[in-house]
């Protein structure tokens, strides 16, 4: 029997895809980064990503917890 492929189901809302075009020196450090981490250059921009917002927004982070 064919075993299914992909992720097992986790509760949380499906991530949405962005494309972004970057200069390559910055892609080379992000790949530098994540190589360093042992982690994907999307968990690398994810990270940067939330950070960012967090940083910009700080109480958009609060209200969608219910703080």
């Amino acid at each position: 029997m064919p075993t299914k492929r992909g992720r097992k189901p986790t509760g949380k809302p499906r991530a949405t895809r962005a494309t972004a075009s970057l200069p390559p020196e910055v892609y080379r450090t992000l790949q530098d980064i994540a190589k360093q981490k042992k982690v994907s250059v999307a968990w690398v921009i994810r990270d940067a990503t939330e950070k960012y917002v967090e940083q910009q927004w700080p109480l958009l982070e609060r209200a969608s917890q219910g703080g």
